[in-house]
């Protein structure tokens, strides 16, 4: 089996649209949830969220086979995101032919086109429907305009599992590289849900916050005792995987490797967790049996990059599954929750997270979780309160947890000649 290795990374995200901005804004502890623009929020119960703002959408644009017309706003972010990260890994993926797969995770990808062609039938009629919306709602969008723009001609297709897609897609692309069947993949997530149909739904089902319409960015607040919900965002992030062996050949630098993962269902409710979390508890668990690693043996050198959503049952959930895998050892975990400013990207969430994880473990500095200033006692964890950390870690875990009962688990470990 192939070692994995992570070589290059793109972001779009509500606090930067690219990576260094992105990692910035993490370390000083930045908020991008801001009053909504691009849609009426008139009626709305929730007027906040986390946007994405001054992107350039011509820049999507980088052969005749893409066109800003033909791409849902979803589709957009990743092209951009990709482009970032094929640069950042001085990867040309037109030279490797089938040894490139490009695979990325999604939620609701295509439901802002979905949202306007709907309108658009009810209020023209069906001449008023726009030519190019199958495509663009489909939900293999995102990695076909991905593969489109940059020739790309190995395993092409979408992971979706609600807020723990871009969780699978990575091991999904993990797996491609790690047995050999490509070099590199392209991986990750893309979401663009801020439409006002998902706002009303999420608000009718009480799981975005509605106490912080005014006061924007204290409306992500995970595990703090005064949450009330999430915060809904948009965006993507653009993982390289590359193998070992591939990278070292052309003299690439790793930021981390992927050593292992974990998966699993609660099968318990469609969408609330199961209160002992044992599926979540699950996942983590694997994602360290897999590479050998004794729980308790690497507390202490590890970052957990939680899935901490700010909801009530979220985010004591996944305080008693480390709680459940980590033993008296929790205590020295150094956990926290990056939604806390980016908002939740819901299939892109774990795309994003595991860049933050990444830089961190690159770094030596550890994102806070800001917002939290009230402790919950069901949430007893060191979760790195209001200010970055430096910290001497060799781990990282980022953790994805997904309506329908999805559970995912990433870990990442440094690399000596990173």
């Amino acid at each position: 089996m192939e070692r994995v290795w992570v070589t290059g990374l793109g972001v779009i995200s509500p606090i930067g649209n690219n990576k260094d901005d992105f990692w910035s804004s993490l370390i000083d502890g930045r908020s991008g949830i801001r009053r909504i623009e691009n849609i009426d929020t008139t009626d709305l119960p929730v007027t906040i969220a986390g946007e994405i703002r001054d992107i350039r959408p011509e820049e999507a644009e980088v052969n005749d086979k893409v066109a800003i017309k033909r791409m849902d706003r979803s589709s957009l972010f990743a092209v951009l995101a990709a482009k970032e990260a094929l640069a950042d890994a001085r990867l040309v993926p037109k030279e490797l032919g089938e040894r490139c797969a490009t695979i990325l995770g999604s939620g609701l990808s295509g439901l802002a086109t979905m949202e306007e062609q709907a309108q658009n039938i009810n209020r023209r009629g069906p001449r008023g429907v726009s030519v190019f919306t199958i495509p663009m709602i489909m939900p293999n969008g995102p990695p076909a305009n991905v593969s489109l723009a940059f020739d790309i001609l190995g395993p092409c297709f979408t992971t979706a599992s609600a807020c723990a897609s871009s969780g699978h897609s990575t091991i999904a692309a993990f797996e491609a590289v790690r047995r050999g069947q490509v070099d590199v993949a392209v991986t990750g997530g893309t979401e663009s849900p801020i439409v006002r149909l998902a706002i009303a739904a999420f608000s009718n089902m009480k799981a975005l916050t509605k106490k912080y319409n005014d006061n924007p960015t204290a409306g992500s607040r995970p595990f703090d005792n005064d949450r009330d919900g999430f915060v809904i965002a948009e965006g993507a992030a653009v993982l390289i995987l590359e193998s070992a062996r591939h990278a070292q050949a052309r003299g690439a630098k790793p930021y981390a490797e992927v050593l292992g993962y974990g998966d699993s269902a609660d099968s318990y409710h469609l969408v609330q967790p199961e209160a002992e979390a044992t599926g979540a508890a699950r996942a983590i668990r694997q994602s360290l049996v897999m590479t050998g690693i004794d729980p308790a043996a690497v507390a202490g050198k590890l970052y957990v990059n939680a899935h901490g959503t700010s909801t009530k049952l979220n985010d004591a959930a996944e305080s008693k599954a480390l709680r459940s895998v980590f033993g008296e050892a929790a205590s020295k975990l150094q956990v926290s929750s990056t939604k806390s400013m980016t908002g939740h990207l819901i299939g892109a969430a774990g795309a994003i997270e595991s860049v933050a994880s990444i830089l961190a473990l690159k770094n030596q500095l550890l994102p806070p979780t800001i917002n939290y200033t009230t402790p919950d006692p069901e949430c007893d964890l060191d979760y790195i309160p209001g200010t970055a950390r430096k910290a001497n870690v060799e781990f990282a875990l980022n953790n994805s947890f997904g309506f329908g009962g999805h559970n995912t688990a990433l870990l990442f470990g440094r690399v000596s000649d990173s």
